[in-house]
């Protein structure tokens, strides 16, 4: 049997005790959510992926392959290729020792590499907080509805007990 919906000030001044008004954007959609009967959860990772640009993508691929084994393996074995082919070939090197060219070629990378990280963690950040914000309105809800359901049964047991003593005293009467 589908039950109607609340009314949503009603709902907030029962178990918030505020008015709609007086509560915030997000806990006023969960107060609405409640009074409605419907869900409140979204999937805050497909609403985010959506709206990112073709850098912010490239960002974070970079950014995962950057902080990847494969990469600091692959990365290793370049810098002791380099290193060997340089001290092998002495005099011929075409970066000898102390290998500047390398140490500015590792300087750009890590120059580059360091704001496309940063970028990439202000985005996951801003992600963290839609996806914190979303498990608060579920929580909010969720204790809405056990208070709600709390309610309810302790009106049941009442109601259980009102019906109990009716019995027993019908019993009692009839038993003379």
């Amino acid at each position: 049997m589908p039950h109607a919906p609340l009314d949503a000030d009603h709902v907030s001044r029962r178990w918030l005790g505020k008015e709609t008004h007086e509560l915030a954007a997000n806990e006023a959609s969960v107060v609405r959510s409640a009074a409605e009967r419907r869900p409140i959860s979204e999937d805050v990772n497909e609403a985010f992926d959506d709206r990112q640009s073709f850098g912010d993508r490239l960002a974070d691929r970079v950014a995962e392959f950057g902080g990847s084994w494969t990469f600091l393996i692959a990365f290793g074995l370049f810098l002791v290729t380099w290193t060997l082919l340089n001290l092998v070939l002495r005099r011929d090197a075409f970066d000898p020792y102390p290998f500047i060219f390398l140490n500015l070629m590792l300087s750009m990378i890590a120059a580059a590499q360091a704001p496309i990280i940063m970028m990439s963690q202000n985005r996951q950040a801003s992600k963290d907080r839609l996806d914190a914000g979303n498990d608060y309105q579920v929580n909010l809800k969720a204790e809405i509805e056990i208070m709600a359901l709390l309610d309810k049964v302790e009106h049941l047991t009442a109601r259980q007990q009102e019906q109990t003593e009716m019995i027993e005293r019908l019993l009692a009467e009839k038993g003379r």
